[in-house]
């Protein structure tokens, strides 16, 4: 009240000098100057908090250890007290228009210990023009006490704290409620500037952006300014919906003296609903967003629910009129909605701490020019950090189910027409239809599980889950993308492996009949030499089954199997493959055999076109090599297809070359900025699919000469020696028949089981590891942050040059490390190994309870029980079942037995073989599994080539956590030759130009016109990129050494930077605290 009656009495003599000098309208420095006066004779406590925040804020720059500074150290808390107490803190000092972020950030860190940190607020601002009562309406609404006396005007921004009590905070979760008022928008002190609209803007994007609910303040005298008005508050309100804020806004239309104005100003209500739709979008075509048309595309609004009418607060003129009882009345109804609405609120309440991280991020971001594509904040990078971690989760379960179903689906395939047979039907490719029906309700229900757990993590309240609500389209079409894809791939896997095993089973029928006639020999010698009634020692024997083996062999016939032509399958798919690209790819395709391509190394060399293209405004020999380098990686990764398929030692199968044209397509495709032209689509196709076709060709060829029946009968005749011996000798089998089938038949089974489902297994262990391999920001963070403790310049090169190759190396490494002391692998070869034993065992069981005749049958049944999960050898059964006698019972035991042996025998064989051996080995390469699970969409930054690190697969932008020194990707000066020091984050808010292949200069402000689909934001923190900076100076000579460029001119304050600088802002860049 002292400060009240102080400002009174100056201010009554300088309103008197204003009336005065006002009627000279060419007096304007003194009317200025007199202007000012009044406004700073206003004085209030906010003014001696702003004091108190700029002497603190000065001794921040002294010492530490200054005495100066540790005196000043407790100001903080006291205004903290006085905050807690009720008294208004200024969040924007109203003179500098600026935060002053340390001292109001340690303030509200003070507060958050006084009050308990794990407390919640929610926030209310009030927005509106200049004198419309915004300040009497926060006082009237929670019973406050913002400065409104003395005809003094707010100005900058004052946030105050009011505790909830008990029965409200069970209907609005939180615990305190902030208040902000703000300054009057389009004031006239301010109207004179040129940066006014600039002004109210950043103040409006700020308090709307820290708000629950924003109270859009509109006094009806004033409405010749709502629409200046309103482009400001829709303009804040855009912004806030693409950084992913959501706050809910409410009109109150003051000084309306009709008491049924909300019923009869419904046109009005449409009106203003029409001037919204045109706000957003001139705010929308302003931000180069404008896919927004309607006020609703930005956020929840209903012209009904969403305005206000509140009467005048006095009955007549002032100071002698009476309060208005209406004024109250209303404002009452309007609180009891506000809480309503904040109760209903779907975003959680913050922390305090949050909420000073949040305002921290906001305010940087509203200084710079571009706010949407300069906001960066640290709750929306761990909202977004655990949204993926999430959905990879689930989408690795989906995968994981599938790959489990289709692996057991396989299996029934390979067992179609065998003794192992669960199948009922005897034409395999109904079985291959209904397994392909099974799959379709298997992906359904897989896919809409992922769907459905990404709907219910949306729900949730907790997390600030509502800042990525954007990209919540996204991750759908990401899930939808996934069942897709695993649809395509499962039904491919299955048609081959049906297509395989269908070649093999006349191969298996001949091999059969073959080994039935052997048997009927071998019995008939057995009984020819019985009947001779004499004792024959072993060399007779020996004598007499040459000779019947000699004599049944001319009796087989024994056609040669006629080896496909591989070369002219993988050229039939090439030709289809390059078909669209017209007459040209045909003539190219003509000019060389694919049987004389992949002799050599690829070499690629820019040709025609390209070469007078690159030359203009290129470096040819950097050019030459970026697209040698995709040569490479594409090699490699066909090179890996192809032995990965030779190691299953399977037949050649024609799909194996469409997933290489696929593969190859795919890459081209990511990396199309490069545009090499349709020569080098053609030779690295031709080079690539000439190498496969060798390799296939062998590998049909090996597979041939494994199954010729001729050879398999051969490779078992000392087998069936030893068992024509038993048989005549009439020796017990039991023991020898046990211990063959389980060496013979199972054991490989088991091997082969073990391979199949161990990938899996270390794949989930890796997951485990959430800091490496949860998403691929974390990924990244990794592996910068292992480039940097080794600090090797090679390895730089290797990472910047060759990415992806790099990183499937470096994640080989972090298996092999991880399991390096075999602990780990152990227990999980246990695991699956105990499985498959358990199985039998429990086969065997179940065998016996069916008390089988023979042994046959007892075998046969063993087999039909296990159907489902191991693949026997029918070459291998075949061989056992010959000539065997045993009986069934004994066998049983026999074999129990036997399979405990095995158990051991292959726990020792798993010890002496190494990590490497055993992932060569896995029908699921963990190291491939996670690349493709972390390496996402492949895309690289237009211009550093930094990697995209977004979300999902299906994502509409591509963003890089940490963009590099454009020199890093062997851009230089045209003119010196030096490397470029420019980073994107940097050039993305700068005047500088660009050209590309796509455009000849163009602004690097406006890089979205040439590059729509990425977003790079821009530097607000001048240590985002300190990372690259470090590296970029500590091994600029030999980066230019590399490029065969000239060194960058390297700017001071780089040379500055410590290691440590360096690791701390890879963290800062990644959000990792």
């Amino acid at each position: 009240m002292n400060l009240d009656n102080l400002s009174r009495e100056k201010l009554s003599d300088l309103r008197e000098q204003y009336k005065r000098k006002c009627k000279d309208s060419e007096k304007k420095e003194e009317i200025k100057d007199i202007d000012k006066q009044l406004s700073n004779s206003s004085l209030g406590t906010e003014h001696f908090f702003r004091e108190m925040g700029q002497i603190y804020e000065a001794s921040l720059s002294l010492p530490e250890t200054s005495p100066s500074r540790q005196q000043l150290k407790h100001l903080p808390k006291l205004c903290a007290e006085l905050l807690r107490d009720g008294f208004p803190l200024e969040l924007v000092d109203g003179d500098a228009s600026n935060i002053p972020l340390r001292w109001v950030s340690d303030v509200l860190a003070q507060l958050s210990d006084l009050v308990s940190p794990q407390n919640k607020i929610l926030v209310v601002t009030v927005l509106g023009v200049q004198s419309t009562g915004k300040s009497t309406l926060l006082n009237t609404m929670f019973g406050v006490q913002f400065a409104v006396s003395s005809g003094r005007c707010t100005r900058g921004a004052f946030m105050l704290l009011l505790r909830i009590n008990e029965d409200v905070k069970k209907v609005l979760n939180c615990d305190f409620m902030v208040i902000i008022d703000t300054e009057g928008l389009k004031s006239p002190e301010l109207a004179q500037l040129d940066d006014s609209y600039e002004h109210d803007n950043e103040l409006a994007t700020l308090v709307v952006g820290l708000s629950d609910i924003t109270i859009i303040n509109i006094a009806m005298e004033n409405s010749t300014e709502m629409k200046d008005i309103l482009q400001i508050v829709v303009h804040a309100f855009l912004r806030m919906k693409e950084v992913g804020k959501k706050p809910k806004c409410q009109f109150v239309h003051q000084n309306v003296s009709d008491v049924s104005a909300h019923e009869k100003n419904s046109r009005d209500r449409k009106i203003l609903f029409q001037q919204l739709n045109e706000m957003t979008q001139a705010a929308a075509k302003m931000e180069k967003k404008e896919e927004y048309k309607s006020f609703t595309d930005v956020m929840e609004y209903s012209p009904d629910t969403g305005n206000w009418y509140v009467p005048g607060l006095w009955n007549g003129n002032p100071p002698m009129a009476p309060v208005n009882a209406g004024y109250s009345e209303a404002v009452y109804e309007f609180k009891k909605n506000i809480i309503q609405l904040l109760g209903s609120c779907k975003s959680s309440a913050n922390k305090i701490l949050d909420f000073t991280e949040w305002m921290t991020s906001l305010w940087r971001a509203v200084k710079h020019e571009n706010f949407i594509f300069s906001f960066r904040n640290s709750l929306v990078a761990d909202a977004y950090m655990r949204l993926c971690t999430e959905f990879n989760k689930w989408e690795w379960e989906f995968k994981k189910d599938m790959y489990t179903w289709v692996t057991n689906a396989e299996t029934r395939i390979s067992n179609f027409g065998t003794a192992a047979t669960t199948s009922e039907t005897s034409d395999i490719r109904k079985l291959l239809m209904d397994l392909k029906t099974e799959a379709c309700l298997v992906l359904s229900n897989g896919e809409t599980k992922l769907v459905d757990n990404l709907t219910q993590y949306f729900t949730q309240t907790e997390g600030h889950v509502c800042l990525v609500e954007r990209y919540k389209a996204d991750f759908e079409n990401s899930a939808k993308s996934l069942g897709k894809e695993m649809k395509s791939s499962v039904f491919h896997q299955l048609e081959a492996a049906a297509d395989i095993r269908q070649g093999q089973t006349e191969v298996d029928r001949i091999k059969q009949d073959h080994t039935k006639e052997i048997e009927k020999a071998v019995c008939a010698l057995i009984d020819e030499c019985r009947k001779r009634n004499v004792q024959m020692t072993d060399d007779e024997l020996d004598k007499e089954f040459e000779k019947m083996w000699n004599e049944t062999l001319k009796k087989l016939s024994f056609s040669e199997q006629k080896a496909t032509d591989v070369f002219s399958s993988v050229s039939h798919y090439l030709r289809m493959n390059l078909s669209h690209k017209g007459s040209h790819a045909h003539q190219l395709l003509n000019q060389k055999k694919l049987r004389d391509c992949g002799l050599e190394p690829f070499k690629y060399t820019a040709e025609g076109y390209v070469k007078r293209r690159l030359r203009k405004f290129f470096n040819l020999q950097d050019y030459t090599m970026a697209v040698q380098n995709l040569a490479d990686s594409i090699i490699d990764a066909c090179t890996q297809f192809v032995t990965e398929k030779q190691e299953r030692k399977t037949n050649y199968h024609e799909t194996y070359i469409q997933d290489i044209l696929h593969m190859i397509d795919e890459r081209l495709q990511n990396n199309q900025d490069l545009n090499p032209g349709t020569e080098f689509e053609v030779s690295l196709k031709q080079h690539i699919c000439g190498a496969a076709a060798r390799h296939f060709q062998k590998m049909h060829e090996d597979f041939l000469q494994v199954n010729d029946p001729y050879r398999c009968l051969t490779k078992n005749k000392e087998k069936f020696r030893a068992d024509f011996k038993d048989v005549f000798h009439e020796r017990d089998q039991c023991q020898k028949k046990a211990e063959e089938f389980t060496n013979q038949c199972l054991k490989p089974a088991v091997e082969d089981f073990l391979n199949r489902f161990l990938g899996t297994s270390i794949v989930d262990e890796m997951l485990k590891i959430q800091d490496k391999f949860g998403t691929r920001m974390s990924l990244q963070f990794s592996i910068l942050q292992d480039l940097l403790s080794q600090g090797k310049f090679e390895k730089y090169v290797s990472y910047i040059s060759s990415y992806e190759e790099y990183v499937k190396n470096w994640i080989l490494d972090q298996i092999e490390n991880h399991f390096s002391d075999g602990s780990k692998m152990s227990e999980f070869e246990d695991q699956h190994l105990q499985s498959s034993i358990s199985s039998i065992n429990d086969a065997i069981k179940k065998a016996k309870m069916k008390n089988s005749s023979s042994l046959k049958t007892f075998v046969e049944n063993i087999c039909k029980l296990l159907g489902d999960k191991l693949v026997i050898s029918q070459d291998a059964l075949g061989a056992f079942m010959i000539l065997n006698t045993a009986d069934p019972e004994q066998f049983a035991h026999c074999l129990t037995v036997s399979l405990s042996e095995m158990g051991q025998a292959l726990k020792e064989q798993f010890k002496e073989s190494d990590i490497q051996r055993k992932q060569n080995k896995l029908h699921l390469k963990p190291q491939t599994e996670l690349f493709n699970r972390l390496i996402g969409c492949g895309k690289q930054c237009p211009f550093c080539k930094a990697p995209c690190d977004a979300g999902g697969t299906n994502h509409e932008e591509h963003q890089a956590s940490l963009h590099r020194p454009i020199g890093l990707g062997r851009y230089r000066w045209f003119m010196t030759g030096k490397l470029s020091t420019d980073i994107c984050s940097s050039l993305v808010n700068s005047n500088v130009n660009f050209s590309c292949d796509k455009t000849l200069f163009h602004p690097y402000k406006c890089y979205r016109e040439i590059f729509p689909d990425w977003k790079i934001v821009s530097d607000v923190s001048l240590e985002a990129s300190d990372y690259w900076k470090y590296v970029m100076t500590k091994f600029n000579d030999r980066f230019a050494k590399e490029y065969n460029a000239k060194p960058a001119k390297i700017p001071k304050v780089w040379k500055d930077i410590k290691l440590k600088q360096a690791e701390e802002s890879l963290k800062v860049s990644f959000f990792i605290k």
